[in-house]
């Protein structure tokens, strides 16, 4: 049964206003209702209450995960360095990766997720087809060396992720557990009260086929997503395609040489021979890996570096400054791939298509007229690189292209058998044959989720609990505690509370109704309840919805009805 929770013996303080460094909503109020308590960057205390109000969506996820016919379990956050070696991640990952040794100097990490754990797990229990499909989950700390933690919960270097993993015998049941997990997700957030729609996203470090993004479309979200309103498409900027504005058409012409005194960017060189961006190529510059690549892309268009690095396989994908491009000697501003030998060279497919561009001559004020893919040069890898930006054609219909930013809530992949086959993950099928299972990975950030379920559910005053979510269901504010007639009625109300299994957070502390009256607000449980002799004199306690405002007065006996028809 419930027993209620008074606030005078409760480990808990609130803030009237939130330190100066907090920047999104979300993080003011985690600060100033004593949710958290920030121990160092990306690292947080979570308090009685904020603990509480994580396993409530802890528990929310746990129901939808298990509904979909998913099995909890736990993996070691601690595990030795052969697995991620075995993956191939252990270079991956990089310096995001946490390493440390134990007393015998043998290496391990701290895992930032758990594909190679659970695919060791599998590959031990796994024998027959009768084994699988199997769809595992937890909830377990992550720990990453994120360069930027910010954000209070958004983005943290040790963080609780529910991830699962599902195992199936071909591609065909894949796409059952993918469905099955995506429409979960679906009804998580939806009972969070925090509207994510799904987008097409890169599959990133944890690598696969296909994968989805749950995005929650917010001002303060570090994602960018490309949405079109006439087809519904939806995409995270990494991964998202369009339709560039079709090539000049002409007849290919001889190359010809011209002076371009002072002219090192694209928009002064289309200036300055009176041409459109999209009629000149534009080099860019990356180390991949320590190697120099020579990218090309039509002017008018930005390099996708999401995509230049997976088309390269690369770990490492960094910019060249003028000195590093001038040391393989290019010239910055006049380069261009024509005549260019021991150099990689990569081009958007929009600067293999085009007739008759403008490039750099590869010497300083010079370019080229009349550059044709093919003829005057050629790459060693053409795919599509380019950026999609706002305002540019979908490439599903007509429509345009809008940008918007968001905050990613959880991640959906077909991993296909690439663990599998790394961890050696085999069932025997029903003819006896050995095959390599096929895999699905599936995350949702907790602490995350947390922090987007108060970016959509505030107001001025504070924090607005989804009744799935709130840490209590009601507060029950006191007022004249000392009273005869208010300590009776508190006692009846909290009885009834507690045979009802509700949960009371009873602020019975020595401060001022004022206070009182805004920390109630400021924490935000779905009903207020004063116990007052003013409420009393009117024939029972204030109930006031935190959402709405309403207030009315109610007779003892009628409290519980009451809240219970407002859905707590």
């Amino acid at each position: 049964m419930a027993v209620s929770t008074r606030m005078s013996r409760y480990f808990l303080k609130t803030l009237r206003e939130a330190p100066a460094e907090a920047e999104l909503p979300s993080h003011r109020l985690l600060l100033r209702a004593g949710l958290v308590m920030p121990l160092a960057a990306g690292l947080y205390c979570f308090t009685p209450l904020g603990w509480r109000a994580m396993r409530r969506v802890e528990e929310l996820v746990r129901e939808e995960m298990n509904r979909a016919g998913a099995q909890e379990l736990r993996l070691p956050a601690l595990q030795p360095v052969e697995l991620w070696e075995q993956s191939g991640r252990n270079e991956i990952f990089g310096d995001v990766l946490y390493r440390v040794s134990d007393r015998r100097e043998r290496d391990f990490v701290l895992a930032p997720t758990h594909e190679e754990a659970v695919s060791a797990l599998a590959a031990s229990q796994v024998q027959s087809y009768r084994d699988l499909p199997v769809t595992l989950y937890q909830f377990q700390q992550k720990f990453r060396d994120e360069p930027r933690p910010r954000g209070g919960l958004i983005r943290l270097r040790e963080f609780c992720m529910k991830d699962a993993y599902s195992f199936d015998p071909d591609w065909e049941t894949l796409d059952e557990s993918y469905r099955a997990m995506f429409d979960a997700y679906a009804r998580i957030f939806a009972r969070a009260e925090v509207p994510a729609v799904p987008v097409e996203a890169d599959s990133g470090a944890i690598g696969g086929k296909d994968s989805q993004e749950f995005i929650y479309l917010n001002e303060n979200g570090e994602d960018e997503v490309l949405l079109c309103s006439s087809c519904g498409y939806a995409a995270n900027a990494e991964k998202a395609t369009f339709r560039a504005e079709p090539p000049v058409a002409a007849e290919p012409a001889p190359v010809e040489r011209v002076d371009t005194p002072g002219v090192g960017t694209i928009a002064s060189l289309a200036a300055f021979l009176g041409v459109e961006e999209r009629q000149t190529v534009k080099a860019v510059f990356y180390a991949a890996d320590g190697e120099p690549v020579f990218v090309a892309i039509r002017g008018d268009l930005e390099v996708n570096e999401t995509k230049l690095r997976n088309l390269l396989k690369a770990v490492e994908l960094e910019p060249m400054d003028d000195a590093a491009v001038a040391r393989h000697g290019l010239v910055a501003g006049s380069a261009s791939p024509v005549g260019l030998e021991g150099l990689r060279v990569v081009a958007d497919t929009s600067a293999t298509e085009a007739v008759n561009l403008v490039g750099g001559a590869n010497e300083p004020d010079a370019h080229l007229l009349n550059v044709n893919y093919g003829r005057d040069w050629t790459a060693t890898l053409v795919d599509d690189i380019a950026l999609a930006e706002g305002g540019h054609r979908c490439l599903s219909c007509e429509g345009t292209l809008d940008v918007r930013s968001g905050m990613e809530l959880g991640h959906v992949f077909k991993l296909g058998s690439t663990y599998a086959e790394a961890l050696d993950v085999r069932y025997l099928d029903d003819e006896g044959e050995r095959h390599h299972a096929v895999m699905g990975c599936y995350g949702i950030g907790v602490d995350r989720l947390l922090a987007a379920v108060l970016e959509a559910n505030h107001d001025e005053d504070g924090i607005i609990w989804p009744a799935t979510l709130a840490p209590f269901d009601v507060h029950v504010v006191v007022l004249g505690g000392d009273k005869p007639e208010v300590k009776e009625a508190l006692g009846e109300v909290e009885a009834a509370l507690e045979a009802a299994g509700l949960e009371a957070l009873v602020d019975d502390r020595d401060e001022s109704p004022g206070a009182k009256f805004k920390d109630a607000d400021l924490l935000g449980m779905p009903v207020r309840l004063t116990v007052s002799p003013r409420a009393l004199g009117q024939g029972g306690i204030e109930l006031q919805a935190r959402a709405s405002g309403e207030r009315e007065v109610v007779p003892l006996g009628e409290v519980v009805g009451r809240i219970r028809e407002r859905g707590a």
